[in-house]
């Protein structure tokens, strides 16, 4: 909001500092004006694409070598092609697992070490074993191998000590080939920024589609159809964009909350980070949307709203009614209307087979509110926790991890209809703990000492520093080890899922854990968005040649 903005005053009557000034949309109206290409053109593509895409599949079915199946499989994966063969692939996967390569080239066995893992496989780390010395260190000789190790060490999960290692011993090497070599062989870059696993699958595609195009072994079959289906996804995505943002003007012009985050645009990167196929439109829609009410929320709650005014806010969403707005200060009830419109839209979204899922969708936006409720008890009483278990008690929850995780299965993401495993998700299994552990530390970690300049309760590193008489510095290396710590826990859910869960949940987990990475590596580029400006242009603005 603008920063002539008048400050106000919290429940005690203390002046509440002016909320900060967040800078402009970087949009404007380009997608409140996007134009679809004609019926005919957007018919022709589509017919290429599906020419294209059987010409892929019979590549797929004829390839019965291990090393090219391996290959093969990693490539259609990192161009998001995976998802139009997913039959195919299984049936290759299961014969790969079933193959013993112990003992070959390192690249091919960290390669089905890393597909068979990621897939669900409970695959042994202790076949790396065999390529270290008898000092104990990795004997590699050539990039490629390393960056294969690199990635596959990535899917470690908790006691597993060669790969620990084995990270220790690529990252070393990589390191040096980025400080040696100009310009460094391709994927080195990428590769120190997030191994292959953290990255979100649809910035990955965009990514990999001119690395593959210049790889002298590609097939132009496989590059044909990856550039038509990411053009096709690319129009697709503009369409949903144009309509979540007129949804976004019409609040901001029902509403006049001018104070939030201008970040619509932000908001549906990160979603469709988290889930990117075409069926799952729909749901992409409902997140958006959520995550937008959540910002809002965020910024009433953190940022603008005295106590007295969030306490109100979070007793209407515990009503979910229209006449809570009697509760409500003005400025907060056109919103509130909104919110509840809004929600109502979600079941003609999900259709009539699934809108019983609205009922899911607001108990976990209710628990979110709760959590913020007791950060305001914390803030206003200066109450600092006395441990970092105690602290994360609350803000884990506050974090909204698990608001969007759970949100996005029950709004279709994964395919799941068990309303058994809806309620084991509501139940708050330690998957999603680790996941909300995860996020609040990874936000916490860019945006600890810009938020403490303001009205706010202490964050984890600042409770870890009081706890331990640590230095910031110190705080700061402890909790990137902790987020360490919650990617094995992931990890470990996707290779031995629980008898109440699907597979699908834990995937769908760390797809949204990637789009964290995405967005709190080098900062919070959601508030601050500009840093990832040119990638939601090359994903949204510019087509593939």
């Amino acid at each position: 909001m603008a920063a002539t903005t008048p400050a106000r005053s919290n429940a005690e009557g203390a002046p509440k500092a002016p909320p900060p000034s967040f800078h402009p949309s970087l949009w404007g109206d380009f997608f409140l004006t996007y134009q679809p290409p004609t019926a005919p053109k957007h018919a022709c593509m589509r017919a290429k694409a599906d020419l294209s895409r059987e010409e892929v599949r019979k590549i797929v079915k004829s390839t019965n070598e291990l090393p090219k199946m391996l290959d093969l499989i990693i490539t259609l994966q990192r161009l998001g092609l995976d998802i139009y063969y997913e039959n195919e692939i299984n049936e290759l996967l299961h014969i790969i697992y079933n193959s013993d390569i112990r003992g070959e080239d390192l690249h091919f066995v960290s390669l089905r070490f890393y597909l068979l893992r990621k897939n669900g496989y409970d695959v042994s780390a202790d076949v790396f074993l065999g390529f270290k010395d008898d000092e104990g260190n990795f004997v590699v000789n050539n990039i490629r191998s390393i960056l294969s190790l690199y990635d596959a060490a990535y899917l470690r999960t908790h006691g597993e000590k060669v790969l620990d290692e084995a990270i220790t011993f690529t990252t070393s090497h990589l390191e040096g080939v980025l400080q040696q070599l100009s310009p460094p062989p391709n994927g080195v870059y990428l590769a120190l920024e997030a191994p292959l696993f953290r990255r979100a699958r649809i910035v990955e595609m965009r990514n990999y589609i001119p690395i593959y195009e210049n790889d002298p072994t590609k097939d132009e079959s496989i590059l044909e159809f990856a550039k038509l289906n990411f053009n096709l996804l690319q129009l697709l995505y503009c369409e949903e964009l144009n309509k979540i943002t007129l949804w976004w003007e019409e609040l901001h012009h029902e509403s006049k909350l001018g104070f939030s985050r201008d970040r619509i645009v932000e908001m549906y990167f990160w979603m469709n980070g988290a889930c990117y196929e075409p069926q799952y439109s729909h749901s992409r829609i409902i997140l958006t949307k959520m995550t937008a009410v959540m910002t809002i929320l965020d910024d009433i709650f953190d940022t603008y709203g005295t106590t007295e005014e969030s306490m109100q806010l979070a007793e209407a969403i515990n009503r979910w009614d229209e006449s809570a707005t009697e509760l409500l200060p003005s400025y907060i009830k056109t919103f509130y209307l909104y919110l509840l419109k809004t929600f109502r839209s979600f079941e003609d979204e999900l259709g009539p087979g699934k809108r019983y899922r609205v009922l899911y969708l607001k108990e976990a936006l209710t628990r979110l509110v709760q959590a913020y409720t007791k950060e305001l008890k914390w803030r206003d009483e200066n109450y600092v926790p006395k441990t970092l278990d105690e602290h994360l008690e609350v803000s884990a929850r506050s974090s909204g991890g698990f608001t969007l995780t759970s949100a996005s299965l029950f709004a279709g993401v994964g395919d799941i209809v068990s309303n058994d495993t809806f309620e084991w998700v509501l139940s708050y299994p330690q998957l999603f703990k680790s996941f909300d552990i995860f996020v609040r530390f990874s936000n916490d970690i860019v945006s600890s000492q810009r938020e403490q300049t303001g009205d706010h309760y202490v964050s984890t590193i600042q409770c870890y520093m009081e706890e331990h008489g640590a230095t910031m510095h110190d705080a700061r290396e402890k909790i990137k080890e902790l987020v360490e710590d919650s990617w094995k826990d992931m990890v470990r859910y996707c290779v031995a899922p629980t008898k109440q869960q699907a597979l699908a949940v834990p995937r769908t987990v760390v797809n949204f854990a990637r789009t964290v990475n995405n967005m709190y590596k080098h900062g919070d580029a959601f508030t601050s968005s500009h840093d990832i400006k040119e990638m939601i242009t090359l994903l949204y603005v510019e087509p593939v040649f």
